[in-house]
């Protein structure tokens, strides 16, 4: 079984790596960078800097990788749920595989169940032709209205003034699918635990779309004057 109900035929988006940037293969010949590209080679990292210098570069390493990997893991976790639902693998005795499980757990029993009505793809590869793609982690419906829902794992509960980036993401991947799928998607929501098991969730409404959508096209323009 799986909770999905396949609405719309998502084609599968082939990555290749060119000069240390990651692009997209796209289905009409293109190849194009990716969102999460974008926005990193676009933001300004003086924080990242500053933390880097405080913590060391070695340290500040071992923290990355470690979040990444309980990260994939978490996400590899909910697309089981998606895909093999009502069955979910449990974690078996790895205490980082644990740990992401329990996540997980949180990100299901907040909002899966409860908020997100209906899945019409898991792991949906996205493009805007000519301009950018990128990959979601869940097209459907919130409360019944189409929306954009990406999960992320955190070290640290964030507060709202950091995560712009995410609600650009969301705006990316709503303007990509309404491009290729002839859809008026304005509505997002990243979906978040943090290592403690806090469950936070960031929404991005329609009524904020607007603004979001011209601060995505500013760091794409910024973009492609730098690259090309």
């Amino acid at each position: 079984m799986s909770l999905i109900t396949e609405k719309y035929d998502y084609k599968e988006i082939k990555k290749k790596s060119v000069e240390g940037r990651r692009l997209y293969a796209c289905p009409d010949g293109n190849s194009v960078a990716s969102v999460t590209t974008i926005l990193d080679a676009t933001k300004d990292k003086t924080h990242l800097i500053a933390w880097r210098k405080r913590v060391g570069e070695q340290k500040a390493k071992e923290i990355v990788t470690e979040a990444s990997g309980v990260g994939t893991r978490m996400h590899k976790y909910l697309e089981d749920y998606i895909d093999q639902w009502p069955n979910w693998p449990s974690p078996g005795s790895n205490p980082y595989a644990q740990q992401a499980h329990k996540m997980a757990s949180q990100i299901r029993e907040n909002v899966l169940e409860s908020h997100v009505t209906e899945i019409w793809g898991s792991e949906v590869q996205l493009y805007h032709p000519k301009i950018y793609a990128g990959t979601t982690d869940l097209v459907g419906t919130y409360d019944n209205n189409p929306a954009i829902m990406d999960f992320k794992q955190t070290n640290k509960p964030k507060k709202l003034e950091w995560v712009d980036d995410y609600f650009l993401q969301l705006t990316a991947y709503a303007l990509a699918h309404n491009e290729v799928y002839g859809t008026n998607i304005c509505e997002g929501h990243i979906f978040m635990c943090s290592r403690d098991l806090e469950y936070q969730q960031f929404d991005l409404w329609p009524d904020d779309f607007k603004h979001w959508e011209s601060k995505w096209w500013d760091r794409v323009y910024q973009y492609y004057d730098k690259h090309h």
